[in-house]
């Protein structure tokens, strides 16, 4: 071989091995669009219950958020821990992960921050969460305050709650979200417009289906800062298909860099 046919080899060779790693880049960091602007998206937001403040939301993360949080999370997901103890646990048996916080992620967060009135600062907030669940995964009953002093003492206990529901599958049956100790909704419109589940007995409360894009709020401690334990909430079983949800948990006091990590 030629040393012209040697270099141009080598030239290809280099430019392969480029390409190669760029698109290992972008797989896993995706490239937020050039001229990005946070833009809140006009959601409807409905009144499930005032005690405890129970609110649906519609169209909370919007379709393009909601894909960029599906590839920022690629391959990071990890058995999912109980609070208190991040062991495998019978308990919760979906995976989940944090999401690192670059301009899109922030802009999801001031969102749910404005929606508690403007006076909660960023630093309240723990890292936006993404729970994955298959087929026959849950996460058994159970509340979002903790029971522990372990837990809150950094930041205190959990003030309030977003799930949202980033992706759910073609097909999916189960999988909903149960309050078991919420008064079942008497009009009828809440089964019409596929927010509840009105194939779950009245008896257990009231079953939200997975509907993406859209998220339900909560707020978990009563007026005296104890955990209500009406906001005892599950991920019922997911029967067929699977969903992603997202936690957004909101603190009494600020948390430090060490669980919040620092922003991209």
């Amino acid at each position: 071989m030629s040393s012209s046919s040697r270099l141009l080899s080598a030239l290809f060779g280099a430019l392969a091995l480029c390409n190669s790693v760029l698109a290992t880049e972008l797989e896993q960091k995706p490239i937020i669009p050039d001229g990005y602007e946070c833009q809140h998206p006009p959601y409807k937001v409905l009144m499930v219950s005032k005690s405890p403040l129970v609110i649906y939301i519609k169209d909370f993360i919007t379709p393009p958020e909601r894909d960029h949080l599906l590839k920022l999370s690629k391959d990071t997901f990890t058995r999912s821990g109980v609070t208190g103890r991040q062991s495998h646990n019978s308990v919760r048996t979906s995976q989940s992960t944090t999401v690192p916080r670059d301009d899109i992620v922030r802009c999801i967060e001031s969102r749910a921050l404005a929606f508690q009135g403007y006076d909660v600062p960023a630093s309240h907030l723990e890292p936006l969460q993404l729970v994955k669940y298959g087929p026959s995964e849950r996460y058994h009953y159970h509340t979002d305050w903790f029971t522990s002093d372990h837990d809150t003492h950094q930041g205190g206990n959990r003030v309030s709650s977003f799930f949202a529901y980033v992706h759910v599958l073609n097909g999916t049956t189960g999988g909903g979200t149960n309050f078991p100790r919420l008064e079942a909704p008497a009009d009828g419109r809440w089964c019409d417009d596929d927010i509840v589940d009105c194939d779950e007995t009245w008896d257990n409360g009231i079953t939200f289906k997975p509907v993406e894009g859209n998220a339900i709020y909560w707020e978990n401690l009563a007026v005296d800062g104890r955990g209500d334990e009406r906001t005892l909430h599950a991920g019922l079983p997911v029967v067929s298909g699977g969903k992603v949800g997202m936690n957004i948990w909101t603190r009494e006091r600020a948390l430090g860099k060490g669980i919040r990590g620092e922003d991209l």
